[in-house]
């Protein structure tokens, strides 16, 4: 006759035991390990580290146990399990330490107790996490049970911090739902993410960006850092601090697609501080951005082409562009990518292009004058197009771009359509362009229509500049005769240079409209001198000329001269 089977202790199946016999359980071994060490003949520097860990294991767990609801809390049933088989572990070798004489292997017990001790540091942390956060002192847990949109922010709070705590001390389900719950947080309420800064470990979330992490938690993870990333100019700044950069580069090279879409949306909020963009050339980061913006998908293209504008704008890093090939990727995303990576890419080409003529030299080299022009027509979006004339006006100081641009009709004609429908920063542009080219008499009798935009530009006063170089234009249009005689046909025009000629008229810098009334005076044309006569110049000439404002004497003598050789012709004919 078998003799009855004993059950198995309570201390060797933890997992199936409530929290209080679990602590109880705990607290024996505790008391036990506690005593031993102070008896141990053996390895006693390495026991008295462990001892210094108990006393404070003994302490933790006395606060949890004062703790009000610290029975409820189920991470602690994922906890208490694995702290008492860790001290069950210690106590089995503080068995052997006791004996007067060891005989085991010594550097196997060393490594055993190494062990040991690491693991009870992770218990203290994680104990300490949670005493830390507060969650023991409610009824229950909240992480499913999400504050409404009228939260205070206590609520928040709290949720945040416990959330996060069952992030860092959970197991891999525990951290599933705490991350599904932090990015519904984060979708559902845009006022949390700075109370994520402060209430959460942000450096922890970047922790689980490694490539180590479990797939579906490192995918969660990026959503939530692409998202804090981006939300803010400090919580971006938080994400660089804590390390973020370098995981979400590594990412955006070898991660899957959906994770490089999210590393991309980081990377370029992260990049948008200039302060931090320098750390992209420190991580090998360009050659990253550039292979993404090569053959990413178009998400990330968007996004990676964003942070190559950003890194182009630093001028101690804006060399490894060209260095590492970024100009061909540029305009094959100008010809090719979504219209939010087309201005993008265009932005970062206007930015080099204006850098100096390394980059100017690379453009030239990439058939890039050729192919801004074609883009320049078949483009719709302002924005774009403005980085295009932008990038086309630095290549201008080229003396064998000015030449092609001169000759070109079409280019000048495009140029005329701007002024006259464009934006301000667009008229403005192409205003400094039309006053810098060379450009022939019949290119521009065909733009002659834009004229009475460019002196309605000239009352402008913002954004600067805008008045001088419509002015300019305007005097490189007025050599030719029959744009003089469009400028005075044009009552609305001539009135309007007059009033800006008015001393009173304080919108206005005198030489502008001075510039332009010499300009149509310096033609001899007797009907454009009566126009302006008759609309009221002469007086504020006079008025100029008196407060010695420079080039309104001599407009006025073109003025008065010419009247007085009227009356002279008359006098001498009868």
């Amino acid at each position: 006759m078998h003799p009855p089977q004993q059950p198995r202790p309570l201390s060797e199946q933890p997992e199936t035991q409530p929290p209080q016999t679990l602590l109880d359980l705990i607290t024996g071994v505790l008391s036990l390990l506690l005593l031993s060490s102070l008896t141990v003949r053996s390895f006693v520097g390495r026991w008295q580290v462990l001892r210094s860990k108990l006393c404070s294991l003994q302490s933790s767990l006395s606060s949890i146990s004062e703790s009000p609801h610290w029975n409820d809390n189920s991470l602690l049933h994922n906890l208490f399990p694995s702290l008492l088989s860790t001290l069950q572990r210690l106590k089995a070798l503080s068995d052997q330490c006791i004996l007067s004489s060891f005989t085991g292997g010594k550097l196997l017990m060393q490594s055993d107790l190494d062990i040991a001790s690491s693991s009870l540091s992770n218990h203290l942390h994680d104990l300490d996490l949670l005493l830390r956060s507060g969650v023991l002192h409610q009824s229950n847990a909240i992480v499913l049970s999400h504050p409404g949109p009228g939260s205070d922010k206590d609520d928040l709070g709290f949720f945040i911090r416990d959330l996060f705590t069952r992030l860092q001390i959970g197991g891999i389900e525990f951290k599933k739902k705490a991350l599904e719950s932090l990015l519904q947080l984060l979708n559902d309420n845009e006022k949390s993410t700075p109370l994520v800064a402060k209430e959460g470990n942000v450096g922890y979330l970047i922790s689980l960006l490694e490539a180590n992490s479990q797939p579906l938690i490192r995918e969660q993870a990026v959503l939530a850092v692409s998202v804090l990333a981006s939300s803010s100019e400090d919580l971006r700044k938080i994400v660089f601090e804590e390390g973020g950069l370098g995981p979400l580069l590594r990412i955006l090279e070898t991660g899957s697609i959906a994770l490089k879409e999210k590393a991309a949306i980081a990377v370029e909020a992260i990049t948008a501080d200039p302060e931090n963009t320098w750390a992209i050339s420190a991580y090998g980061g360009v050659s990253v951005l550039i292979e993404a913006c090569r053959s990413g998908s178009q998400p990330t293209q968007t996004h990676a082409v964003g942070a190559l504008r950003n890194v182009a704008s630093v001028e101690d890093i804006r060399m490894a562009l060209g260095e590492e090939g970024a100009v061909p990727v540029l305009f094959q995303l100008l010809i090719s990518g979504t219209s939010a990576a087309q201005e993008k890419a265009a932005n970062c080409i206007s930015i080099l292009a204006s850098s100096g003529e390394y980059f100017r030299a690379l453009i030239i080299q990439e058939k890039g004058l050729p192919r801004l022009m074609h883009l320049l027509q078949d483009l719709s979006s302002s924005d774009t197009v403005e980085h295009l004339l932008r990038t086309i006006s630095s290549l201008s100081v080229l003396d064998s771009v000015s030449r092609i641009l001169s000759s070109s009709t079409a280019f000048i004609i495009q140029l005329g359509e701007f002024i006259k429908h464009g934006n301000l920063i667009l008229q403005q542009i192409s205003a400094c362009l039309l006053s810098k080219l060379s450009i022939s008499d019949g290119n521009k009798r065909a733009i002659s229509s834009c004229i009475s935009s460019l002196v309605k530009l000239m009352e402008s006063p913002k954004p600067v500049g805008l008045q001088e170089a419509a002015a300019q234009a305007l005097v490189s249009l007025l050599t030719v005769r029959s744009n003089r005689k469009e400028l005075v046909r044009d009552e609305k025009s001539v009135m309007r240079l007059v009033q800006m000629l008015d001393p009173k008229n304080e919108a206005v810098s005198k030489k502008f409209p001075l510039m332009v009334v010499t300009a149509v005076l310096g033609g001899g044309s007797g009907g454009c001198r009566k126009r302006l006569t008759a609309a009221g110049a002469n007086k504020h000439l006079q008025s100029l000329a008196e407060i010695e404002v420079a080039g309104a004497k001599k407009a006025l003598q073109r003025l008065a001269g010419n009247r007085l050789k009227s009356i002279f012709s008359r006098t001498w004919r009868e």
